[in-house]
């Protein structure tokens, strides 16, 4: 069994895949082919914005974001503590201060309570102007973004949307992506949209923000003249071969994948109900593209030794996330070290990721459920 059976899904895409793959390879434009714009388009409809940007990858899509902004030394961006290096690290890297906020203990999303406590916090301390809010659709559920962004429209923050998991998630309708002034997103293999390396895009209604990316995501040039440099930028673009993997899973993700993930998940939750265990919570008129199926463990249990059982019998787990933000080494001894996330900290030491992917099958999902119960009931 695969955490995340990318074998699986290229076997149900193959002709599709390998005939997008072969076109891009004969026409021999590598770079900035014309399926990079097609995609770009394709995922601007989808997700319901004006804007798509694509680039090297989900990391650097936040960084040009920030950088669009101008955002860099005494800024302080405001971070959850409960989530993946990047959202604090391209802060920092951009020169700014990252804060590091605790999360809902059912959603592991941005509580928008201790985000205002922690704005109130900074701006008490004098040292550092706040600027940004950095929200993560953790494991593909969207944040609560009604009430984060009025918590950032009452103290006049930038809202970035980190969407690396969240794409295909939504809100009442409305798709994840189009939430933040700028929302971003990977397309790493293992996300719910992934290709075969590494990718991302950035997305926006602004024209401004928009021509600014682009212009950024290719050293800075100006518009089409490509040795006029009127900034500095990066090279962070998007490559033909990708963006051509990347439309035929688009179709897939569109047509069937999406709803396969929350099958999927709804039998987890049925099979694992009354386990006492703490499982995912979906709130009303919120649709998660379930890019992990996360339990939590009750404190007494050995997590270790409940990965190694179910190992043995070929059930592969992972522990999303071990060390909260704050504590990582990186943000040691700086203002990023302190943190008020007694959630985070709990969740760190609890927390089960379990396969998830459009192709399991029933069987597969009761041989993880079954196993679950019988090791712990041991």
């Amino acid at each position: 069994m695969n955490f995340r059976d990318l074998k699986k899904q290229y076997e149900a895409l193959k002709p599709e895949i390998d005939a997008a793959i072969n076109e891009a390879v004969t026409s021999a434009r590598f770079i900035s082919g014309p399926q990079v714009r097609e995609l770009e388009q394709r995922l601007a409809g989808y997700v319901g914005v004006k804007h798509c940007v694509t680039c090297a990858n989900g990391t650097d899509a936040i960084t040009l974001a920030l950088t669009a902004w101008g955002i860099g030394r005494g800024d302080a961006v405001f971070v959850p503590d409960f989530t993946f290096f990047s959202s604090g690290e391209c802060p920092a890297a951009v020169g700014a201060t990252p804060v590091f906020v605790d999360v809902d203990k059912r959603t592991f999303n941005l509580d928008a309570e201790k985000l205002e406590q922690s704005i109130k916090t900074v701006l008490d301390e004098g040292e550092y102007t706040p600027k940004a809010v950095v929200a993560v659709d953790l494991f593909g559920l969207p944040a609560d973004y009604q009430k984060i962004r009025a918590v950032c429209e009452k103290y006049d923050l930038l809202l970035l949307e980190d969407g690396a998991q969240g794409f295909g998630g939504s809100i009442n309708g409305k798709k994840a992506c189009s939430f933040g002034d700028i929302a971003t997103t990977s397309f790493f293999p293992a996300k719910p949209l992934g290709c075969y390396g590494d990718g991302g895009a950035v997305f926006t209604d602004n024209d401004e923000w928009a021509s600014l990316l682009r212009s950024l995501t290719v050293h800075g040039k100006s518009g089409n003249d490509k040795y006029n440099n009127i900034r500095i930028g990066m090279n962070s673009r998007l490559d033909t071969l990708q963006a051509a993997i990347l439309i035929p899973k688009l179709d897939a993700f569109e047509r069937y994948e999406l709803d396969k993930v929350n099958e999927a998940a709804a039998l987890y939750s049925q099979k694992l109900a009354g386990s006492g265990l703490v499982l995912p919570l979906i709130p009303e008129g919120f649709v998660s593209s379930w890019a992990q199926y996360t339990i939590q463990l009750p404190e007494n249990c050995d997590r270790q030794k409940l990965i190694s059982a179910l190992k043995e019998k070929g059930i592969p787990s992972m522990v999303y996330y071990a060390k909260p933000m704050h504590l990582q080494g990186a943000f040691e001894n700086t203002r990023s070290a302190v943190a008020d996330c007694a959630v985070t900290e709990r969740l760190c030491k609890t927390v089960l990721s379990l396969p998830m992917h459009p192709y399991l099958e029933e069987s597969d999902i009761s041989f993880v459920c079954n196993s679950i119960l019988e090791i712990i009931d041991e």
